[in-house]
């Protein structure tokens, strides 16, 4: 059986789309359509099933998957153990805020320094990062969170990541020296998306402390919340990565507030018996010492 037809399987699965699958690898559709089916053939099974417009794999195609990833990581490594290879794909799980503000400088230097090699960036929610890592679809995930949430997976803490309350320049909180949760009372916030963990953590103490507060906006865009605050009369909460150009032009300011709850660290996680690459040790190293 021909290699090229599991990748192809496996992008199709990632992707949930044949045409999308077509476009990252550059073939026809019809190309990738003849694939499946010999793959299909091939096990005498179906591997994707559709419901509405949308796409999914069955029980035999997630089985497959594994095997799959298993096969072409086997594959990958072979190359680079007998031709000291650096290319490959490299897959990374990771959440908005760290994929903009935080990989890019890092992506691109291991490009540089690995032509070959296609770096494949998926954002999404934490659960479904832990997932895709266990089940080999991500070379590693990096997240922000108080504290590593799956026991099955191997960790690295990478650094601490301070949370910033953050206001407009104008703003009356700015003329206090000191902020406490009692200052924010019956404030109007402009918060992340429910299932972000800075935002359940600020709940969470705002709650505990019976104080007050009105959601004013409720945004998933890190960009559209910092545009908002600018703009308006609200507050926000987010990662001091996420608004340090601002903060340094003026544009937002940086409140005087801290609270014990409310703490993030920037966090790494693999399979504990993935394989590591040359190009994957190197980013995980780099990130590593650029954090010290």
């Amino acid at each position: 059986m021909d290699l090229t037809y599991l990748h192809t399987f496996r992008e199709v699965a990632l992707r949930q789309s044949f045409t999308r699958a077509a476009e990252e690898l550059g073939y026809a559709q019809s190309s990738v359509t003849t694939q499946i089916q010999k793959l299909e053939k091939a096990y005498d099974v179906q591997l994707f099933e559709r419901f509405g417009k949308g796409l999914r794999l069955t029980s035999a195609g997630e089985e497959l998957l594994r095997f799959a990833v298993q096969m072409l990581d086997l594959y990958q490594q072979s190359k680079e153990r007998l031709g000291n290879q650096s290319g490959g794909t490299l897959s990374i799980g990771t959440i908005d805020s760290l994929a903009a503000y935080f990989l890019p400088p890092y992506l691109q230097e291991l490009r540089e320094r690995h032509e070959g090699l296609s770096v494949r960036l998926q954002t999404g929610r934490e659960a479904h990062i832990f997932k895709q890592v266990k089940d080999g679809e991500l070379d590693l995930g990096l997240i922000l969170d108080d504290e590593p949430s799956d026991p099955t997976l191997a960790w690295q803490t990478i650094r601490d990541e301070p949370l910033v309350l953050l206001s407009s320049p104008e703003h009356p909180l700015c003329r206090e020296k000191e902020i406490t949760l009692e200052h924010l009372a019956g404030a109007e916030w402009i918060m992340p998306e429910e299932s972000c963990n800075y935002r359940i953590m600020l709940e969470k103490a705002l709650k505990q402390s019976g104080t007050p507060y009105v959601i004013g906006l409720e945004l998933g865009n890190p960009e559209a919340i910092k545009r908002c605050v600018m703009s308006g009369s609200g507050i926000s909460l987010l990662p001091r990565m996420v608004a340090a150009a601002e903060i340094g032009r003026g544009e937002l300011v940086s409140l005087p507030f801290a609270h014990p709850g409310l703490r993030l660290t920037l966090l790494l996680a693999m399979h504990p018996k993935k394989w590591i690459s040359n190009p994957l040790r190197e980013l995980v190293d780099r990130i590593r010492h650029a954090a010290v």
